[in-house]
């Protein structure tokens, strides 16, 4: 069950026994603070005890004094009123008595578990367990009021729905007034050495009894058998605790707090259950009451007693009469921390029996440890190396910081196991304790996280880099992850040690500097990706964190350094997707004649165009030894083409630019083989001598912008193909899936410019000038180099391209690293299969880009319903740094659009998480006549929106990286979902098929926040009557929403419906004559 919102509390005041704690602990709530763990706005007060051993009563009694005290400060207020506590929530810890076992107390007492889920990591100790206890498990909805608890117990407070839920229902505040107490149960034998409640059967307190007599505890007992213990857990309603407050100048009430020492008053001692709530009692008498005489026990004579006495006297007469309830939890546990290392050992190892316990210590073996031991606060290796040769059995071994006048030393105890040494306990120096702790804290974090990125777990580091920016302790992590990064010998885990360091990169920045998403081609970095390019990984994370020094001054500089990592992880990433090209089979066949073309047609994965196919290609010989390059696709409300001619090498320069006019189909000339590039023979020469002339390559696309039927990949596909038959080369559908996937990596190589780190973003709509010189800063980029002594001087600064390569361009050639093209939206929803890879997306080519129909990027095991396009193996899969990546004709690795375009039917495929990348795809049996029921079933609406996703992806992927626990939660119930909708298929359940999309349109707007508009949900809101289910297509936002209708054949004119069916022949390749158009 997930925690509720929290309260918000307006002071949290903790109370310490020494005045030497308060600065050490006041920084440590400071510290929960900035961590997330305590809410920002809230008051922290440390407050020391006016005097030694003033009581549990007396010091709630001061704490309450200073809160109201700096609550009327805050107000305006020269004087203490009670008026500030009418809305007020307070929460007061009590730090209480040494502790032999921890020389900061019990609340800082280090936990051997796991903290609560937080945005910020940090060392557990018991004071983080009760503030999360009180802030989303106790206190949530209580009315204003004064919330008193103890840290000398360990508190487990159930969390699973049924045992929470009792708990609920007995916590009930209507009407609420007066005090109440809440309970833990335990047995008749634990709680004789702690106290009890009576009750009556409305839960009204009727004694409290402290180690009384077996008997009597039993008569306590509850209907499950267990007795309520006195849990140290109270609460006073805003009345209460205002006449509570007025007790502060009522002598001798007035001796329990600062103002009254300073006064002169003599302190007295006062217990806040057996004082003070004792009084509320309904069982108990004034006389026994104010005498303490109680089970045959008197109270002392003297003259402390008398002021105690005068005491009770003034509390039985303010409070006598006020309700004292009590809220009993069945299902949590109570456990007093005493002074027994027994138990102590017990409480941090949950055995029956004395275990043995490490605790805050770094220790390395071999290091021999039998039962009832307890070490803490040891580093073997620099303080206690002489361990690794002993045999230690029932010895206490702690390190401890102490000050002696002005010297600060490390000390060490080493006891029997029921020995005890409390002098020490005065000499201790808990500020240099806790430093030590943090250290040793940190030291331990940087270790997780090399662990974590080594052994791939999808554990987030997040909360550890937050904590360490948070302590500046960042230059130690970024040491480590640079380490992991140069020493992995897996592309994948070294990409994501790269993404790590670039979440601390802008975590420096602290939400300054800029988005994290943007360019990242600033030549500075150049050298460094050069190197990761050839495959010297080493070498190049090592320059990357040399040239990293130089961007740690400002938070812009920060952010656009982390934009740089992320830039070196796509890199990487890339290379192993290319490994995909080891399943390109290739054979020889007839060339076909001179102007004969060769056609190739493909479904979308949604097919629209009134059954005809949307996306194809045609290519031929011609005699001309160049390459005619000619795009079509249907722009907002007109047919767009472009036009490349390609007469020289130099003319293919910018294949690798996704933004650049012919880049899709460049690129594909080159992966086909037709041209060799980079070459010393000229592109006519190659023509000439291995195919007699030249070609004329043309594609198109018929589908509108922003669709989200995954144009791009399938687009490559048919322009492969038809490359393939034309060179007299013969290709096989499955070697074709893997050569899209070798082209997409090719479109962004990374050989040439590919988008420039600004200070100001490109403009999308600038106009394009001829070629500049080198180094020279375009005007309309406002190319800026971090240090503009080298951006003039660098050999690879930005070349705008020709005029007669630009003339034709819509886009701009600049893109920010990672842009996302407003025609394609590209978003991955899942990036169990996406999100590996560090390269951020960028646009296709105009040809490309302009028929594209939104994101080709698809969610891990998305069930397109023409193809059933799911990752039937997704644990083995989601894994795997190098598990497959969605894409489009780039740097993604992703397969689905081009398995759903190319292959026939409804079909599944599949990729193990290993390199090389293979992709293997089976079809789905369904029943007879399902495929036609579906095709009546299944209707696109266009939305007439396109998506603007315009650096989602990034985000994404950069959770993905993160392993945050929503996005992995997520993706796993992505795949659950994605093996229903396959059952459901082979069932041929139109119902099952429904509820799935539904689910799978929840499960994608949970990953890519912003995705359905709220003109796009008053749409699915209208239509949701007559669907059995609905989804955007792609990544939402826009385009086509494809849903399954409840009734066959059934539309909405209100829309533009279009009707669809399913492709049973996926890629034609057909030869034609020299007239075709």
């Amino acid at each position: 069950m997930e925690s509720s919102p929290g309260m918000d509390w307006t002071v949290i005041v903790l109370t310490c026994q020494h005045k030497d704690s308060v600065y050490s602990f006041q920084r440590e709530l400071e510290s929960r603070q900035r961590r997330g763990s305590v809410p920002k706005g809230a008051l922290l007060l440390t407050v020391a005890d006016p005097q030694a051993m003033v009581g549990s009563g007396g010091a709630t009694l001061n704490a309450l004094l200073v809160a109201a005290e700096h609550l009327s400060a805050r107000g305006g207020h020269t004087v203490i009123t009670t008026d500030v506590l009418q809305n007020a929530h307070i929460l007061v810890l009590h730090t209480g008595r040494d502790f032999l076992f921890d020389g900061c107390g019990r609340a800082f007492t280090w936990l051997p578990t796991e903290g609560p889920p937080g945005p910020v990591s940090g060392p557990v100790c018991n004071v983080d367990l009760l503030l999360h206890c009180f802030t989303h498990q106790i206190a949530p909805g209580s009315p204003p009021g004064v919330w008193v608890s103890s840290t000398d117990m360990l508190l487990h407070i159930p969390s699973a729905p049924a045992s929470l839920n009792a708990a609920c229902l007995d916590m009930c505040w209507e009407g609420f007034a007066g005090v109440k107490v809440v309970s833990l149960p335990g047995d008749v034998a634990y709680a004789r050495n702690h106290g009890v409640f009576l009750t009556d059967q409305q839960g009204t307190v009727c004694d409290i009894i402290y180690r009384g007599p077996a008997e009597k505890i039993q008569a306590c007992a509850l209907h499950d058998g267990k007795v309520p213990l006195v849990s140290g857990i109270v609460f006073f309603s805003r009345e209460v605790a205002e006449r509570l407050l007025q007790t502060h100048v009522t002598p001798p009430l007035d001796a329990c707090t600062y103002l009254g020492l300073d006064s002169g008053a003599q302190p007295i001692q006062l217990s806040l259950f057996f004082d003070v709530l004792l009084c509320l009692a309904r069982n108990v008498t004034e006389e026994e009451f104010v005498s303490g005489r109680r089970d045959g026990r008197s109270s002392q004579e003297d003259q402390q007693g008398a002021a105690l006495r005068n005491a009770r006297t003034v509390l039985w007469k303010e409070f006598r009469g006020t309700p004292l309830t009590l809220t009993y939890i069945p299902g949590g546990c109570y456990d007093y921390m005493t002074l027994s290392s027994d138990d102590h050992i017990r409480s941090l190892t949950t055995r029956a029996r004395p275990g043995s316990a490490v605790t805050h210590s770094h220790v390395e073996g071999p290091l021999q440890v039998q039962t009832g031991c307890l070490l803490s606060g040891i580093d073997v290796a620099s303080s206690f190396p002489a361990l690794s040769t002993v045999l230690l059995s029932d010895v206490i071994i702690q390190g401890h910081y102490i000050r002696l006048g002005d010297m600060r030393l490390r000390a060490f105890s080493v006891l029997g196991r029921h020995d005890n040494l409390e002098e020490i306990l005065g000499c201790l120096d808990q500020e240099a304790e806790l430093d030590w702790r943090r250290e040793l804290f940190f030291r331990g974090a940087r270790l997780q996280a090399r662990d974590t990125l080594q052994g791939r777990r999808d554990h987030s580091l997040l909360p550890l880099i937050r904590a360490a920016v948070l302590d500046q302790q960042q230059g130690a992590l970024l040491s480590t992850l640079d380490t992991v990064a140069v020493d992995s010998q897996d592309p994948g885990v070294a990409a994501r040690a790269l993404a790590c360091i670039a979440d601390v990169l802008g975590c420096m920045a602290g939400g300054e500097g800029g988005l994290r998403s943007g360019p990242a081609a600033n030549p500075a970095w150049t050298p460094s990706f050069q190197l990761l390019e050839r495959g010297e990984l080493s070498a190049g994370v090592e320059t990357l964190a040399r040239e990293r020094e130089r961007w740690l001054s400002r938070p812009d500089l920060l952010v656009r350094a982390a934009r740089h990592y992320e830039g070196a992880g796509q890199i990487l990433i890339r290379q192993a997707v290319m490994s995909s090209q080891r399943f390109i089979a290739i054979g020889q066949q007839e060339l076909p004649p001179i102007n004969q073309w060769v056609v190739v047609e493909c479904p979308a994965r949604l097919d629209i165009s009134d059954g005809r196919r949307p996306i194809g290609a045609k290519v031929r010989r011609i005699r001309e030894p160049r390459l005619l390059l000619v795009s079509s696709s249907r722009g907002q409300g007109c047919q767009v083409t472009t036009e490349t001619v390609c007469e020289t090498l130099q003319d293919l320069h910018d294949y690798c630019q996704p933004h650049a006019p012919g880049a899709l189909l460049k690129a594909a000339c080159i992966c086909t083989g037709i041209v060799h590039y980079p070459s010393q023979q000229p592109l006519r020469d190659q023509l000439t001598e291995c195919f007699g002339g030249g070609f004329e390559v043309r594609s198109w696309s018929s589908l509108p912008h922003g669709s989200g039927l995954g144009t791009s990949s399938i687009l490559a596909g048919a322009i492969m193909a038809a490359l393939y038959s034309c060179a007299g080369k013969s290709c096989s559908t499955e070697s074709l899936i893997h050569a899209v996937l070798h082209l997409e990596q090719m479109l962004t190589t990374g050989k040439e410019p590919r988008a420039t780190d600004t200070r100001s973003e490109p403009c999308a709509n600038r106009t394009l000038p001829s070629t500049r010189t080198r180094g020279e800063l375009c005007m309309q980029n406002a190319l800026i180099d971090a240090d503009p002594r080298r951006a003039v001087h660098a050999e690879r600064s930005h070349r705008c391209g020709p005029t007669e390569s630009c003339a034709c361009r819509t886009l701009s050639s600049m893109r920010t690293h990672g842009e996302l093209c407003m025609q394609n939206a590209l978003i991955d929803a899942d990036p169990r299969r996406a999100v590996h890879a560090e390269r951020s997306h960028r646009c296709g080519p105009t040809e490309s880009c302009a028929c594209r129909t939104l994101s080709s990027m698809r969610t891990h095991g998305e069930l397109c319903m023409q193809n059933a396009l799911i990752d039937a193996d997704p644990r083995r899969a989601v894994h795997a740094e190098r598990s497959h990546r969605c894409g489009p004709a780039e740097s993604w690795g992703g397969w689905q659009d081009q398995v759903g375009g190319l292959m026939p039917g409804l079909k599944v495929g599949r990729s193990l998480a290993q390199l090389p990348l293979r992709v293997d795809v089976e079809s789905i049996p369904v029943p007879d006549q399902f495929i036609h029921t579906l095709n009546q079933h299944l209707l696109l609406v266009y939305t007439g929106k396109t998506r603007l996703a315009r650096n989602l992806l990034q985000d994404v992927v950069r959770s993905w990286y993160a392993r945050l626990p929503s996005i992995v939660q997520n993706a796993d119930e992505l795949v659950r979902n994605a093996e229903e909708c396959v059952a459901a298929f082979r069932e041929g359940s139109l119902p099952r098929i429904g509820a799935c999309l539904d689910r799978y349109w929840q499960q994608k707007k949970l990953m890519a926040r912003g995705c359905e508009p709220a003109a796009l949900c008053a749409m699915m809101a209208a239509l949701r009557p007559l669907a059995l289910g609905q989804s955007l297509a792609g990544a939402g936002g826009g385009g086509f929403l494809y849903l399954l209708t409840r009734e066959p054949r059934q539309g909405d004119r209100e829309f533009s419906v279009h009707e669809v069916e399913v492709d049973i022949n996926g890629i034609s390749v057909q030869l034609t004559g020299s007239d075709q158009v």
